[in-house]
């Protein structure tokens, strides 16, 4: 009988198909622009960037009239900014741990719950220490979103889509950033200060419960240990990764250039010889739509220019802005500040992606080192920013963050030159291989 009638090559046939198949055809049912589920994901995670910005800053338009009422100085009235942002910047790798163990949606709920029942005692504070001490409780608890998001979407979007999701996520960062500072501009002008800080808090609750409506659960997401030397290892070999290290400089940097900018304009712009009133001075933080842009495009600009490409772009604008902002004309220094938010959110959407996609495991520690520099950074900038401005004017906070984007521009040099040297030694090692088979075979 031939092997065809006994049907023993059918079943061969079907066994070799059986087995090849599932690792041949398997589909990525990872999220994808188009695909099911993936505007859903966007725009809750655009939704909790805009909440945690915009009770990050709430405090940040509103300096002046908290100096007034509490009689104290720009520099005082900056560590209500400052609390907040280093906390997060302390709390963000404690909360990547609890992301890994626990889910990356977990966490971020559990943190915007917090941060918006902090915002409804924020208002009440009876004091300039009690009103920092809160702030910097809502810093905390607010660690918990840039400790999960980028890790959320490392895992649950395709590579390819990466750099756009992080980039609409750090778009709802500028979008809060924005309605926070131009909602508390104009209600504290009506209202004071309060109001205006507990009309935010309801506007971030509102955030809060459509991002746990709309995000997806997670389908990719594997717990993790909570053991403190498996952190601390991941950790260190995160910091010992000169890539790594040379993004988080960066993301500190920018931030600083950013933190001390806009902690500082509203005391620049309600002076003469501008002398705005509160409401328009909040209004002012409407320029952060162009950061939405930059950010939302940042994929694009990284397809065209490579990262370091990239950098070198957002670093130079950012410094054009500053120079641009030392002009004693009200559209001159509008047009500063547009440049100073164009170039920040591009380069913190290029250096965040690409922590994400150069960290292969414990990706919620490797974006956390990246937050915790980049809110250090804040925090150092909205300092340093402000006691410059004390003791120099805004051109001091312009040297501030001009000697930040030299920082910027040489660690992005000091990169291309490490990866030019790598390529030589490929292409060197290449060469040495291709030499000694042919003198082999020449033999």
């Amino acid at each position: 009988m031939t092997p065809a009638s006994t049907g023993a090559v059918g079943t061969l046939d079907a066994a070799a198909s059986s087995s090849i198949t599932p690792s041949v055809v398997r589909p990525d049912s990872r999220l994808n622009p188009g695909g099911p589920g993936y505007r859903r994901m966007s725009f809750a995670l655009f939704l909790a960037g805009v909440a945690t910005f915009a009770l990050l800053y709430s405090t940040q338009a509103l300096l002046p009239l908290i100096s007034g009422d509490f009689g104290v100085s720009a520099s005082a009235a900056s560590w209500t900014v400052a609390a907040s942002t280093g906390a997060l910047a302390l709390f963000v790798l404690p909360m990547s741990a609890l992301s890994e163990r626990f889910g990356r949606r977990t966490v971020m709920t559990g943190s915007l719950a917090v941060a918006v029942a902090v915002a409804v005692a924020v208002p009440f504070a009876p004091s300039l220490e009690a009103l920092v001490v809160l702030r910097a409780v809502q810093g905390a608890a607010l660690a918990g979103v840039p400790a999960s998001a980028t890790a959320y979407l490392a895992e649950e979007v395709r590579p390819r889509a990466l750099v756009t999701a992080i980039g609409l996520f750090v778009a709802g960062n500028s979008v809060g950033g924005m309605s926070g500072r131009v909602l508390t501009g104009w209600v504290a002008q009506e209202w004071g200060w309060r109001i205006a800080l507990g009309a935010l808090g309801l506007m971030a609750v509102g955030c809060a419960v459509a991002f746990r409506l709309l995000l997806p659960a997670p389908r990719h997401f594997t717990p993790g240990s909570l053991r403190p030397g498996v952190l601390v290892a991941t950790v260190r070999g995160h910091l010992a990764d000169p890539l790594l290290r040379r993004l988080y400089a960066i993301g500190a940097l920018f931030m600083t250039v950013f933190g001390g900018v806009y902690t500082v304009i509203g005391y620049r712009l309600t002076e003469a010889p501008f002398s705005l009133p509160q409401g328009v001075v909040g209004s002012i933080f409407l320029v952060y739509l162009v950061g939405t842009v930059s950010a939302s495009t940042a994929g694009r600009l990284v397809g065209r220019l490579g990262r370091r490409g990239a950098l070198y772009l957002a670093g130079g604008t950012t410094a054009a802005g500053l120079l641009l902002s030392l002009a004693g004309s009200l559209g001159l220094v509008l047009l500063g500040l547009v440049l100073i938010t164009a170039g920040f959110f591009a380069g913190h959407a290029v250096a965040s992606s690409a922590v994400s996609k150069t960290a292969v495991t414990g990706r919620a520690q490797a974006s956390a080192l990246y937050q915790s520099a980049y809110y250090v950074g804040s925090s150092v900038g909205s300092t340093v920013g402000a006691v410059a401005f004390h003791a120099g004017g805004w051109g001091g906070t312009v040297g501030v963050g001009l000697l930040a984007v030299v920082g910027v521009v040489g660690i992005t040099v000091v990169g291309s030159r490490a990866a030019a040297r790598s390529a030589g030694g490929v292409e060197g090692g290449r060469g040495r291989s291709v030499v000694g088979r042919v003198g082999v075979g020449g033999g």
